[in-house]
């Protein structure tokens, strides 16, 4: 608003000064005309009265006009008069665009010259005698109301932009609030869509939801630790509630197993990253957690899938994840397996150092994972939901 405030009052604030000043012109050269037809009407044509001119041009000279000419209708200069003080400023007008006859019209134009406010006029004679040209000098006092003028119309302009600029703080505020709020009930909104929609598909795998929250705090435990930025932090959170998201299309016979998949059956339980990827698409706010969904079953020597790619080539979240996600599934209690404890847990996954994992991810993980282990995997569903919910608002807010 002050941005908008100052812009305007420039713009305005100009309009009128270029106003105020047209209309100052218009009022000097109206003076100066005044006074240059008074002295234009003692010319008598055919009539050689040279010394009463050069007395009247005197006279004329004592008030506002500095220089007088006349000319006859050849342009010869028949008459030459100047106020003591101001030769050079005849002298100088002769620098300035010269103004020159032409036909009967009026010519002026306004010069600044030793800090002096001038006006030159040249205009015609009745009768076709021939021409005036004088200087006229705009005294101090219409010089101080002229500026006086202009400078109240800005103060007016800067001040009625200013109150207008009150005026409608308040109302833009009220909107800002409410579309403030309307952002947040969508990005709430959003937030809980990516949940349910995490915990629908947890639910179908026979977990009640706490695997997708505790991955989730894993992941974001280690991205504090390696010093993710805001943005990175974001796509894992949405990553890590929608990592299998794709195995809402894989039926349940193949599903709910347990024991190992047949050579068909890895194939079909596979496309659930490409499935996974489908339902992202159809949401450009969901493309968020495309990284993890897409890139989570990849490994770091490029043994994974679906496209096999290898090292930092995996996006860094998807790498992150892999790590958490493999954990928490080895220290978890699933229908078809025992949870390892954590020592156990540990040495899986550094026997995949380099191979499955990233290994400076994983020696990260190594360093914080007895401390957030300790804090998350034996605790209640409820609290889990409290500090995610903590934490997703610290991030998306």
């Amino acid at each position: 608003l002050t941005a908008a405030w100052v812009a305007l009052s420039l713009l305005a604030g100009g309009a009128v000064f270029y106003v105020e000043m047209r209309k100052a012109e218009n009022l000097v050269l109206k003076m100066a005309l005044d006074e240059a037809g008074a002295f234009a009407a003692h010319v008598r044509p055919g009539v050689d009265h040279h010394a009463v001119l050069k007395q009247k041009a005197v006279e004329y000279l004592k008030r506002h006009m500095v220089v007088i000419k006349l000319y006859r209708p050849d342009g010869r200069e028949v008459l030459r008069a100047v106020a003591p003080g101001f030769e050079t400023v005849e002298a100088r007008l002769t620098t300035h665009p010269h103004l020159s006859a032409s036909g009967d019209s009026i010519r002026h134009s306004s010069a600044f010259i030793q800090q002096r406010v001038l006006m030159h006029v040249l205009l015609p004679l009745s009768d076709r005698a021939g021409y005036f040209e004088g200087v006229y000098r705009v005294d101090d006092e219409t010089i101080e109301n002229i500026r006086n003028d202009v400078l109240g119309a800005l103060v007016l302009v800067v001040l009625v932009t200013l109150a207008t600029t009150v005026a409608l703080y308040p109302i833009i505020l009220s909107l800002n609030r409410g579309l403030i709020q309307y952002a947040k009930d969508l990005l709430k909104g959003n937030i809980e869509l990516m949940q349910v929609l995490g915990s629908a598909v947890a639910l179908r795998d026979s977990d009640t939801g706490t695997h997708n929250h505790r991955v989730t705090l894993y992941a974001v435990r280690l991205a504090e630790a390696v010093g993710l930025d805001r943005a990175q932090f974001q796509r894992l959170i949405a990553g890590a509630f929608l990592h299998d998201v794709g195995k809402i299309g894989v039926s349940d016979t193949i599903l709910l197993k347990h024991g190992r998949h047949s050579e068909e059956e890895t194939r079909v339980m596979r496309t659930h990253v490409p499935l996974g990827v489908e339902i992202l698409n159809k949401s450009e706010w969901l493309q968020h957690a495309r990284d993890v969904v897409e890139c989570h079953h990849e490994k770091y020597d490029g043994s994974g899938y679906p496209r096999g790619l290898q090292g930092e080539a995996i996006p860094v979240n998807a790498r992150i994840f892999a790590i958490t996600d493999v954990f928490d599934a080895l220290v978890a209690r699933r229908p078809y397996k025992e949870p390892f404890g954590f020592d156990a847990a540990m040495g899986m996954l550094a026997r995949e150092r380099g191979l499955h994992f990233d290994p400076t991810l994983l020696d990260a993980f190594a360093r914080i994972a007895p401390a957030v282990y300790a804090e998350i995997h034996a605790t209640d569903e409820a609290t889990l939901r409290r500090t995610l919910d903590k934490l997703v608002e610290g991030y998306f807010s």
